[in-house]
């Protein structure tokens, strides 16, 4: 079998732009996407997601962003990606789940079943959604009502009539709460009181959240989201559960669960049908567990003080939707790094010889 200069794992925004970037300089690459079609996470999305809702998808390199409209998320947003493809003729096979990655010899061998692919570098474009996080809580096993997390959530009308408690301090907490008050009972409850960002989110603010970010995974730290050191503002279509006073009504964590609802820490008990576990995702990296990537401190140390995308523990290895480019624009930047930081490995080790093939990425 050949050997690959590059995979790419994962064929969400940051797989997309990186595949883009290796295209341009010339480096042969296979994209492996485990979804059978094009979208990545933007597919699994619930129904009532439009294309306003959401905070916004930044363009892939070289096109055009797809419009802010009524239309569904979890179409007009792989349409986008599918397009896009096609258009930039990418390398994407698909369906493929990558199970592991291990080294042979110096060559890195990704697993899919009892396919596999060898290559020189690899750029990790995994993302999050797949690892969904739900924290374990006394009782939770024995309530007899319906638990769901983010990614199972079917939009505000399966829960109408019902008593919803959401659980989770981040934006997706307060886009349920935003979309279930209206319509029914709502109890919210998080960890640490919500900080609300009360003026204009500008530039600088966002740069110096990211900043946060990549203080911790230059130091090994496990990743926060950039959103859970920003802040949290309210939408126009969160007024209406802000009028309701669905976000003042905000309780610490219950200390247990009970059949029928939660124990609060004061002892006191609340019923409720529904526990929407808003907590968030991990990456999803249990596949590069052959390379032992993580630092002591349990995540990925990431080069040039955690602004890069290549891996510390292994500068063959790439990662982009990681940390700090875990967003739409992020990730459209993290995948020209991890080009240049492929090209760069390539020529590192000998392995690219063609001269024209190191130019810069502008």
């Amino acid at each position: 079998m050949s050997i690959l200069e590059s995979v790419v794992i994962g064929a969400g925004q940051a797989g997309l732009s990186a595949s883009y970037h290796l295209t341009r300089l010339g480096i042969d690459h296979v994209v492996l996407d485990a979804d059978a079609e094009a979208g990545g996470a933007w597919r699994h999305r619930w129904d009532a997601l439009t294309m306003q809702d959401v905070h916004g998808v930044a363009e892939l390199p070289g096109s055009a962003p797809p419009p802010r409209n009524s239309e569904r998320a979890n179409m007009a947003v792989p349409a986008y990606f599918a397009e896009y493809e096609h258009a930039h003729a990418l390398p994407i096979v698909r369906p493929v789940r990558v199970e592991q990655v291990t080294d042979d010899d110096g060559i890195l061998v990704v697993h899919a079943g009892e396919r596999t692919w060898s290559t020189r570098t690899l750029v990790n474009a995994t993302g999050t959604w797949t690892q969904p996080f739900m924290p374990h809580y006394p009782g939770m096993e024995t309530f007899l009502g319906e638990q769901l997390h983010t990614v199972d959530y079917p939009g505000p009308e399966h829960f109408r009539g019902r008593r919803v408690l959401v659980v989770g301090g981040g934006a997706s907490a307060v886009q349920f709460i935003g979309a279930l008050a209206p319509i029914t009972d709502t109890l919210w409850a998080t960890r640490r009181e919500p900080v609300w960002i009360t003026s204009d989110f500008t530039p600088e603010a966002g740069a110096a959240a990211v900043a946060l970010v990549e203080q911790r995974v230059a130091q090994g730290l496990p990743p926060q989201s950039v959103v859970s050191v920003t802040g949290l503002m309210l939408r126009a279509q969160e007024r209406e559960a802000e009028r309701r006073g669905a976000y003042a009504a905000r309780r610490p964590m219950f200390s247990r669960i009970e059949p029928d609802g939660v124990r609060w820490a004061d002892g006191a008990f609340e019923r409720v049908d529904v526990i929407l576990w808003a907590t968030g995702f991990r990456p999803a990296i249990s596949h590069l567990a052959p390379l032992h990537l993580r630092s002591a401190a349990g995540g990925i140390q990431l080069d040039r003080h955690g602004r890069g995308t290549t891996a510390v523990g292994d500068p063959r290895v790439q990662m982009v939707g990681y940390g700090p480019s875990a967003s739409t624009i992020g990730a459209n930047r993290a995948g020209r790094t991890a080009a240049r930081g492929v090209q760069h490995q390539l020529a590192a080790s000998g392995a690219l010889q063609d001269t024209d093939r190191t130019i810069s990425l502008r």
